[in-house]
Formats: structure tokens, C-alpha cells, sequence
């Protein structure tokens, strides 16, 4: 009998050992997910740099998902939730995604923000009726390497034991867009001076054009997509590419190519076959899963249809 409750107290203190080494393993993964702050970006684009900065130091979370278009989202229940739970806040900024800044800047987001395109002065769009902030600043890499410097600089100050790391992460970033920088010039030279002529659907390119030396003599809306063109927009459009023997023009990933394709038709222009990359990168697996592949993607598409 002596054995059996032997025995029988063996076995509990062996299941309670496991339970405790169980909790205490539950506990120390916890606590190192606690320590981690909760950051979240609004775009696919921020959130990108956002993630090549802070790698596995931040708790990372994008309200947009690839192919979604800024201009125009309407945000959901689980974003309000997402960005109330965050502990720092990194969007676009210029209005590119006015209804989640409206939210970000709701009095129920009491989480610090960081408008890092705003770090930028930025082209202004004079549509007739009022002047407005181009937001679209990612199309000069250059822009891009100072908002890389500004999301390390805020992580930094958001956790300072992970500056080491952000450094490095950003210092790496940084030098693989200097040498996409150089890259996109050395493409962009080869086609020649007279056909550096960039037409698309919405004015998403201002910055890359003046960046790499393009020309935009046109677009068919203007720097919002929420626009919608005029029968004399269109017109003037059709008029500019003829007297400008422009030889292609190209459709947007976000937007419907329907009215690009009606302007290359009227005009008697090729569409480029694959579409630009303006507001959000692609899905994973994919070239332009990341900001330097959106970019190397683009402009490979620009330079084979212009050339």
C-alpha cells in the first residue's frame, strides 16, 4: 500500500513539474513578446521599410494588404482595433490615405505617430480649384533613404535596446538604395531623349519622372484616384499623345485600365503589357513584394516599352 501511494505521489510531482516548466516556458515567450512594442503601418509601402528596419525587435502590423489602393480605402472595424492596440503609428502621410489618417488621428489612438513622407517637401499638384501636397514621394529613392533615416531614428527612441539592430538593418537598407538609385538613372539613360515621355493613369510618377529624367506631358486623372476624368480631359490626353509621338503609356496595378485602354485606342498607342506598381507593392513571392523590387520592376517596364 506504502508503494502504491509511493508511486502514486511520484507521478504527481512529475505532472506537476511538467505543468510548472510548461507555464514558466508559456510565461518567458510571453514576456518576449511583451517586450517587443506594437508598430503599425498604414501602406504596403511604409509598411515594407517599416519591416526591413525593425526585422524581429517590433511587433509588426500592416492595415493595408497588397494591391489595395490608398486613395480610396474605407477602413474596418479590426483596424480601429489594430491601431487603439499599437504602440506607435508610421503612415504615409500628404493625405495618400486620407480615411485611416482620419482614424489614426481619432481621439480613441492615443499611440505616438509618424508621418514619415512628411519628412519630405513635397511637389504641389494645382488642380485650378486648390493646391495640394503630392504624396506619391517614394518615386525618388533618394526621398525614401531619409524616411528610412527617420523610421530608425523614431524605433530608436521607441526602443532604445534595439538601436543596434535598427542601425544595422537601416544602414544596409540604405546602401542597397543608393545602388538602386544609380541603377534606375543608368536605365533610364538608354532610352532615348526623345521618347523619355511617361503617361498613366493617375499623377503617381512626378517624383520619378523629375528623379531619372521622364518627362510626364499627361496623365488622365489627377494625383488622387477617387478622381474621375472629363470627355475634355480625355481629349487633351488623346491630343498630347499624338503630337507627341509618344510610343506607349501604361495601366496602374490599383486601378481599372479600362479608360487607359479607351485614351491608347482613340490615340492609336500601344499599352504596355505589364502594369505599373503607384501605391502598393504585390503580394509575397513575388519582384515587387518589397520597395526596391517594386521600383526594379517598374522601371525595367517603363524602359522596355519606351525604348
Amino acid at each position: 500500500m506504502k508503494m502504491l501511494l509511493t508511486s502514486n505521489k511520484l507521478k504527481l510531482i512529475t505532472f506537476l513539474v511538467i505543468i510548472i516548466s510548461g507555464c514558466g516556458e508559456n510565461t518567458i515567450n510571453n514576456q518576449s513578446s511583451l517586450d517587443k512594442p506594437n508598430v503599425v503601418s498604414s501602406t504596403t509601402i511604409i509598411g515594407n521599410l517599416t519591416e526591413e528596419i525593425g526585422g524581429e525587435e517590433i511587433n509588426h502590423t500592416v492595415i493595408l494588404q497588397p494591391g489595395v489602393d490608398p486613395h480610396v480605402y474605407e477602413p474596418v472595424p479590426q483596424d480601429n482595433i489594430t491601431l487603439e492596440n499599437a504602440d506607435f503609428i508610421i503612415y504615409n502621410g500628404h493625405n495618400l490615405e486620407p480615411s485611416i489618417i482620419r482614424l489614426i488621428n481619432s481621439s480613441g489612438i492615443r499611440a505616438e505617430k509618424f508621418p514619415a513622407a512628411e519628412l519630405i517637401i513635397p511637389l504641389n499638384i494645382d488642380d485650378g480649384e486648390t493646391i495640394e501636397p503630392d504624396p506619391h514621394v517614394w518615386g525618388d529613392v533618394q526621398n525614401v533613404i531619409v524616411m528610412v533615416e527617420g523610421i530608425r531614428d523614431q524605433l530608436i527612441n521607441l526602443k532604445p535596446e534595439g538601436e543596434e539592430i535598427f542601425v544595422e538593418n537601416a544602414t544596409n537598407l540604405i546602401n542597397e538604395l543608393e545602388e538602386l538609385d544609380s541603377w534606375i538613372k543608368e536605365e533610364i539613360a538608354t532610352i532615348p531623349s526623345s521618347q523619355r515621355l511617361l503617361i498613366t493613369t493617375h499623377d503617381a510618377f512626378q517624383y520619378y519622372g523629375n528623379a531619372y529624367g521622364l518627362e510626364i506631358p499627361g496623365t488622365l486623372i489627377g494625383i488622387s484616384t477617387e478622381e474621375q476624368p472629363s470627355a475634355q480631359t480625355v481629349r487633351n490626353l488623346v491630343e498630347t499623345i499624338k503630337e507627341r509621338e509618344i510610343k506607349a503609356i501604361f495601366t496602374e496595378t490599383t486601378i481599372n485600365p479600362a479608360l487607359i485602354e479607351t485614351v491608347a485606342q482613340e490615340a492609336g498607342v500601344e499599352v504596355a503589357p505589364d502594369e505599373l506598381y503607384s501605391d502598393s507593392l504585390d503580394v509575397r513571392g513575388t519582384e515587387a513584394e518589397t520597395y526596391v523590387g517594386m521600383m526594379r520592376f517598374n522601371t525595367r517596364t517603363i524602359v522596355n516599352a519606351l525604348r
